[in-house]
């Protein structure tokens, strides 16, 4: 490998070896996205609320010689068991593979999913100083003006580590403690749903790198009682899909990726739905299992065993590691 090669010449030694790896994987972070939506293949980022979860993910996409971004959220640390962007973080280093994975701060919102004010400028300045491949802010509670105000604070941030940044419009339901609506409901009225002008606004305004919309999509549910549901099979409007990325002209995120009804979600990713997060569709393997066996390594088999059908089968990316990556492999 390149690194190998520098190692044998000696011109660096192991702290620049590992300097210049971690900013190579910044910045070609945004670079493997725009790759993926140009060959109309989406990249999964697979969240971690339960820091065992990291090595079975890593192992089962490099075994699958794959690529995607392990990604922790700010309610994985505050309603589950993540620990923090730190902790994630040393995790990561751990079972570090810059061939197949990249590490992704996920929904850091401003305003929290119980109406919580967030400070969420200096959580995103630690996952970069850390050395985080890639942010996200999640401004979708406020106003479309006060949105585009915190997204561009956090994308100037980004940016000027050298890291993409992405960013939410519309409301992806879901955390919420209590349904508002049931999802026919929901779908039908198309509540929350990315409007297709304020996203081109906004896109322009912020100069957010990938933008999250809400079509459809739903989250996982977080609370206590509901947690262990499972998920209401999704659907997308694909029209609204469509429009929002002629608008936009970056790629597009999916967040609730893991209920999303299979045509659908084959379809919204020709239409350049780059990045889907996945979530639930792992994290209940690995709860089940837990409390069934008290074992963590068969909790931990289960989530390996989930992430590979989810790489082969439901996104049929196994093997495609070098497409994804384009000239970068």
């Amino acid at each position: 490998t390149a690194t190998a090669g520098m190692k044998q010449r000696g011109s660096l030694n192991i702290y620049s070896v590992f300097y210049l790896v971690k900013n190579i994987m910044q910045s070609d972070s945004k670079k493997i996205i725009e790759n993926a939506r140009k060959h109309k293949i989406a990249v999964p980022a697979f969240n971690i609320p339960y820091l065992p979860m990291m090595a079975p993910v890593i192992g089962a996409v490099r075994d699958e010689d794959s690529l995607a971004f392990v990604d922790v959220a700010r309610l994985e640390w505050m309603k589950f068991e993540a620990g923090g962007p730190e902790a994630i973080y040393k995790e990561f280093v751990k079972h570090e593979d810059p061939d197949h994975v990249r590490l992704h701060l996920d929904h850091i919102p401003v305003i929290d999913e119980d109406g919580k004010e967030v400070d969420y400028i200096n959580i995103i300045k630690k996952a970069l100083k850390l050395g985080y491949h890639s942010v996200m802010v999640d401004g979708s509670r406020l106003p479309l003006k006060e949105n585009i105000d915190c997204t561009r604070r956090a994308v100037t941030l980004a940016h000027d580590a050298g890291v993409p940044c992405e960013a939410e419009l519309g409301a992806v339901m879901g955390h919420e403690k209590e349904p508002l609506l049931t999802y026919r409901e929901l779908f039908d009225t198309g509540k929350g749903f990315t409007d297709i002008e304020e996203a081109r606004k906004f896109v322009e305004s912020t100069e957010c790198d990938w933008l999250s919309i809400a079509a459809g999509n739903i989250h996982g549910a977080i609370s206590r009682q509901r947690k262990s549901q499972r998920k209401v099979e999704a659907k997308l409007d694909l029209e609204h899909v469509n429009k929002i990325a002629h608008a936009v002209h970056i790629p597009l995120v999916l967040h609730g990726g893991s209920s999303v009804t299979h045509s659908y979600l084959l379809k919204a990713i020709e239409l350049g739905m780059a990045k889907v997060n996945i979530a639930t569709e792992i994290r209940q393997p690995y709860e089940n299992t837990l409390a069934e066996t008290g074992d963590v390594e068969k909790a931990c088999e289960a989530v390996y065993d989930k992430v590979v059908w989810i790489l082969r089968e439901y996104l049929k990316i196994a093997g495609k590691r070098k497409e994804i990556m384009g000239n970068q492999s």
